[in-house]
């Protein structure tokens, strides 16, 4: 009777073992029990930000660097979480599926906070102003200063960007490319007649004393606020929020926005 009773008690651990396994499993795929990513992040050591070239938020330096406003400002995040940091370019069109592999820990390159963004990521707060623009040859600026001179004109957008949707909103005709500076270039060439890009980039790399001094930006399509996106669920959205506050009361964050020239478009973080 014994032996009978202990087997069955057996049998019935098994069971519960197996469904306790099963329901964490179930948990950790629907998101409820998600481990954190700032633990998963300090265990492996690495930080792995997924940017884009993109003056004057991530770019290189003349020996291969990293730099920027972002890109520094990942650096202080990395260093406060004790581990490296690794910055890797991605396809902007697929950085939502790019941080649910866990190819890259965080999206942190002057992305606008839209609808799609904020829906599919876990965000941090607003950290910079910003607003999508068109960009012109400097000698045909005077012909366009509001959206309806520009709709006769042919655009190159970012794909998958806040650039390709103010096109899209606004019955552009467009061609979408690889990255913010390829849209400038097919303006540079000719191939284009505008282009729409962030205001933080053209006021780093189109007009007097940049590689484009004969392209200026005219129309403000938009306005818009950057964020940094996180795995949806994550932890690290509120670490990054935390440190980014820090930063800002000790004004190592305004230092760095001078550094790059957005001190002004800098939001407050309370």
């Amino acid at each position: 009777m014994k032996k009978k009773l202990m087997a069955s008690l057996l049998a019935l651990t098994m069971v519960l073992g197996m469904t306790a396994c099963g329901d964490s499993k179930a948990s950790a795929s629907n998101g409820t029990n998600a481990e954190s990513d700032v633990e998963y992040i300090k265990e492996k050591g690495t930080l792995i930000v997924g940017i884009t070239d993109f003056a004057p938020m991530d770019y290189k330096d003349d020996n291969g660097d990293w730099i920027g406003f972002d890109a520094d400002m990942a650096k202080k995040v990395a260093e406060s979480l004790g581990v490296e940091v690794e910055f890797v370019e991605i396809d902007w069109d697929n950085k939502i599926l790019e941080l649910e592999n866990k190819s890259i820990d965080v999206v942190w390159n002057g992305m606008t906070l839209t609808s799609e963004v904020t829906s599919a990521m876990e965000c941090t707060n607003p950290y910079l102003n910003n607003a999508q623009v068109v960009v012109v040859p400097a000698a045909d600026a005077g012909k366009y200063q509001s959206a309806e001179d520009v709709k006769s004109l042919s655009f190159a957008v970012e794909s998958g960007s806040a650039g390709e949707q103010a096109a899209t909103d606004n019955g552009f005709e467009f061609t979408s490319v690889t990255s913010q500076a390829d849209a400038v270039m097919e303006v540079a060439a000719g191939t284009s007649g505008a282009c729409i890009i962030d205001l933080l980039m053209a006021g780093a790399m189109v007009g007097e004393g940049t590689s484009y001094a004969d392209l200026t930006h005219t129309v403000e399509l938009t306005t818009e606020e950057y964020g940094i996106g996180c795995r949806k669920g994550s932890d690290l959205a509120a670490y990054i929020n935390d440190q980014l506050k820090a930063f800002y009361a000790d004004g190592s964050m305004q230092e760095i926005a001078k550094t790059y020239g957005v001190q002004d478009a800098l939001v407050e973080q309370k």
